[in-house]
C-alpha cells in the first residue's frame, strides 16, 4: 500500500524520514522534492525499481539517471575530480545543479553512458533530500518527475498522488516544488561545459 507522507521542508521529522529509508531499502520507488523539482528514486544498483521508473516515466535504457550523494566526499566515490573540478563543485554544492563527470569503478554499468563511461551527479540543497541521503548512508538513484509528454516537472503533491499512487510506493509531501530541472554541467573535458541552463545559474561555469 502506497504511503504519502508530510514532511517539513526546513525542519524533516526524523521518525517520517527513517520510514521513508526503510521503503527505499526494501526496494521501494518514491516521490521525494529536491531543491529543483519533485523526483523519482530508488536504491543504487536496484534493478527492479529502476525498471519501475523506467516504465512511469517511459524512458529507454540509454536514459542516464543520475546519483543524488550527500556531499562532496560520497561524489568522489563515484566520480573522477580534477582539481578545477573540485574547486568550483566546492563552491557550488550543495545547489541545483548535476554534474556530468568521469566515473569511477564503483558505479554500476547500468547507470554510465555506454560508450563516455560518464556518470551524472548531484549533491541537492533540500533539506529534506539531505535527510533522506543522510540515513540511507549511500547515494540514490535518481530521475526528475516529469511524466511522458509533459513539458515541466509535477509540482504538486496531492496531483502526484492522484496520478501516480498506484504506481510508487512513497510519495513525500514537502510543500510545491519547482517546476525547473537542474543545471548540467559537464567536466569531462579539460574546462567545464554548461549543457543546460534550468533553476542553477550557469554564469559560474562559462567564466572561466
Amino acid at each position: 500500500m502506497m504511503k504519502f507522507f508530510q514532511i517539513h521542508a526546513e525542519n524533516p521529522q526524523e521518525r517520517l524520514v527513517k520510514q521513508a529509508v526503510e521503503v527505499i531499502r526494501k526496494g521501494g520507488v518514491i516521490i521525494y522534492p529536491t531543491d529543483s523539482s519533485y523526483a523519482l528514486g530508488c536504491r543504487l544498483g536496484d534493478k527492479s525499481a529502476l525498471e519501475r521508473i523506467r516504465r512511469i516515466r517511459r524512458l529507454d535504457d540509454k536514459h542516464n539517471f543520475t546519483l543524488m550523494c550527500r556531499d562532496l566526499s560520497e561524489l568522489g566515490v563515484f566520480a573522477k575530480v580534477n582539481t578545477t573540478a573540485f574547486r568550483l563543485l566546492k563552491a557550488y554544492t550543495p545547489g541545483p545543479y548535476t554534474y556530468i563527470l568521469n566515473a569511477t569503478r564503483e558505479v554500476p554499468r547500468m547507470l554510465m553512458h555506454p560508450k563516455r563511461r560518464t556518470i551524472g551527479l548531484r549533491v541537492p540543497g533540500h533539506p529534506i533530500a539531505q535527510a533522506l541521503l543522510a540515513e540511507l548512508g549511500e547515494p540514490l538513484m535518481s530521475v526528475t518527475l516529469i511524466l511522458p509528454d509533459a513539458t515541466e516537472p509535477l509540482s504538486d503533491p496531492y496531483e502526484i498522488r492522484d496520478l501516480l499512487e498506484s504506481q510508487v510506493d512513497l510519495i513525500i509531501d514537502g510543500g510545491y516544488g519547482g517546476i525547473e530541472a537542474s543545471t548540467v554541467v559537464s567536466f569531462v573535458d579539460e574546462e567545464p561545459e554548461v549543457l543546460r541552463i534550468g533553476c542553477g545559474d550557469p554564469e559560474p561555469f562559462q567564466s572561466l
